[in-house]
Formats: structure tokens, sequence, C-alpha cells
């Protein structure tokens, strides 16, 4: 199984950071950066799959497709976000990670608003 390889990796990763982080704090940076995209790369596959998935679901079930991929893109640009957020927080860049977050927040209430419109608006037309 695949968590089993991203837990070691972490592990083997975690080892090495804390004794490089001593010796030379920027190599540090840079490998938890690289570890972090190798990870992310291993469960990218399991990514698609889910989309897969969730994209047959929608049309078996006549789903508005607009509504669909707003709703994947909004689950992305979370994700996305977290990991620009977790990204910038193991390079101990605070600010940066909170500017990233606000961003991705601001993305998403942008994204969803023409699902709240529309939700707005048959929640108004089942109204007397």
């Amino acid at each position: 199984m695949e968590i089993f390889q991203i837990v070691i990796l972490g592990i083997v990763v975690l080892v090495i950071l804390t004794v490089l982080r001593e010796t030379n704090p920027e190599m540090a940076i840079i490998l938890s950066l690289v570890a972090g995209v190798i990870i992310f790369m291993m469960i990218l596959p399991k990514l698609s799959a889910i989309v897969e998935v969730l994209n047959t679901l929608a049309r078996k079930s006549r789903l508005d497709n607009i509504y669909f991929m707003t709703t994947l893109k909004i689950i992305g640009i979370a994700y996305i976000t977290e990991f620009g957020v977790q990204l910038c927080l193991d390079a101990n860049e605070k600010n940066l990670a909170s500017k990233i977050e606000i961003a991705g927040k601001i993305i998403i209430i942008f994204l969803s608003i023409p699902i709240i419109v529309a939700l707005m608006e048959t929640i108004l037309s089942i109204m007397p």
C-alpha cells in the first residue's frame, strides 16, 4: 500500500531533516519541499481516480455539469492552497503562508457565487 511508502519516506526525511537543520538549514528547507512534492506526486493517481468516479456519478445523476466542475475546482483549490501553506510553514514563512491561505479562501468564495445564487433562486422559487 502506498501509505506505507509515504510514511516511510516521511520518517526517513524527518530523521535527515533533524540532523540537517543543525548543520545546513537552507538545505533542510529544500529537502522538506522536495519531499512534500514527491508525496504529492505519489497521491496524484489516486486523486485522478477519485475525480473519475465522481464524474461518473455526476453524469449518472444528471447533475448540471457546471456545478459539478465548480465543486471539483473548489475542492482542488482547497487542497492546493493547503499544500502551499504547509510548504511555506515548513520553510518558516508564516506571513507568506497566511497570504496564500487568504487568497485561496477568496478564490473559493468567488467560484462558489454561482452555486450560492442558484441555491437562493431555487429556495425562492419554492417559497410562496
